[in-house]
């Protein structure tokens, strides 16, 4: 089984940049994908942004495209998440997952999981 353990979370205020780190331990073997989700409080949990194994194909949520970057480095076993011109709006948990199955790619309706504990984003207005 694999361990995911998110960090880089903390308080900035908007305008701000913070990066975020996932890495993984245990049973890291294999092509998967990662992805990014965040949940607000009193929320649900969304989709924030998602990278294939070899860092080729990425999706990003319209909330944030052009403002997060997501990228991986697989000899670290990390995926990362750099956040610039964040917003009050970005507040939330946010949380790393990975693909329930082995992918290369990330094909619609790919399901995550493997979460890890989550790491709270705090945006002053």
């Amino acid at each position: 089984q694999v361990q995911l353990v998110e960090s880089g979370g903390g308080l900035v205020q908007a305008g701000g940049s913070l990066r975020l780190s996932c890495a993984a331990s245990g049973r890291t073997s294999g092509i998967y994908a990662t992805g990014w989700f965040r949940q607000a409080p009193g929320k649900e949990r969304d989709f924030v942004t998602a990278i294939n194994w070899s860092g080729g194909t990425k999706y990003y949520a319209d909330a944030v495209k052009g403002r997060f970057t997501i990228s991986r480095d697989n000899a670290k076993n990390t995926v990362y998440l750099q956040m610039n011109s964040l917003k009050p709006e970005d507040t939330a948990v946010y949380y790393c997952a990975r693909s329930s199955r082995p992918t290369s790619s990330i094909p619609p309706g790919t399901e995550f999981d493997s979460w890890g504990q989550g790491t709270q984003v705090t945006v002053s207005s």
